[in-house]
């Protein structure tokens, strides 16, 4: 799909305030190792962990309270209208708290699947949506962390006409922090590793009928 807007941005709209009662809050709850989408939930060997860290090490905690979504939707909405896009979106899957401490990162990846949900209920209210936005929050100030940088790769080319300084962008205008990034959750992203410091960020992915 090809888009004219393929990230909108707002820098430090969050308040110290709530980005610290985030981060407090979320340090207090159990944290987890980032998983993707192929390993589930389930155990995993030895051999499985050392292949998903090669994609993807972080740690990270999943937040559903509503005063966090109360904070972020009206952002998503006022991105969906001023980037053009105007996906109809239904609902927010949890928030996912994410650390990415020394030598952590996220390789290239898209947060969309191939296919809609398939939650088993059909009255589960995610069962035949997609990610259509995703959404990163700068929890953390860019000069508290060095490396951690989130980058696109917009990969609307042909091959011969690839122009890195066009087609892969640094996102440096979420550096301040309360600062928050939306994008089609389609679009080829990462976060390089980090180097020294830490990384919080706040991401959530939101959920609408498929395109048509």
């Amino acid at each position: 799909m090809n888009i004219s807007n393929y990230y909108w941005y707002f820098s430090g709209v969050l308040t110290p305030k709530f980005c610290d009662e985030v981060i407090k809050y979320a340090n207090e709850q159990k944290e987890v190792m980032a998983r993707t989408g192929g390993y589930g939930d389930r155990k995993l060997k030895k051999e499985e962990v050392k292949d998903l860290k090669r994609k993807r090490n972080s740690d990270l905690v999943w937040l559903n309270d509503t005063w966090i979504y109360k904070e972020l939707h009206p952002y998503v909405h006022e991105a969906n209208a001023r980037a053009g896009w105007n996906f109809d979106w239904e609902r927010s899957e949890s928030c996912q708290f994410t650390k990415y401490k020394l030598n952590q990162y996220y390789d290239w990846h898209c947060d969309s699947w191939d296919k809609p949900y398939d939650r088993k209920d059909p009255n589960n209210p995610e069962h035949g949506r997609i990610r259509k936005l995703s959404m990163t929050c700068q929890l953390t100030d860019g000069s508290e962390y060095k490396g951690g940088e989130l980058e696109f790769d917009f990969r609307n080319y042909d091959p011969h006409m690839r122009d890195e300084s066009k087609h892969r962008v640094q996102c440096k205008e979420i550096l301040p922090k309360g600062s928050i990034i939306v994008f089609p959750s389609f679009v080829w992203h990462r976060v390089k590793p980090v180097t020294s410091g830490t990384r919080y960020s706040l991401v959530v992915w939101h959920l609408g009928r498929p395109f048509r």
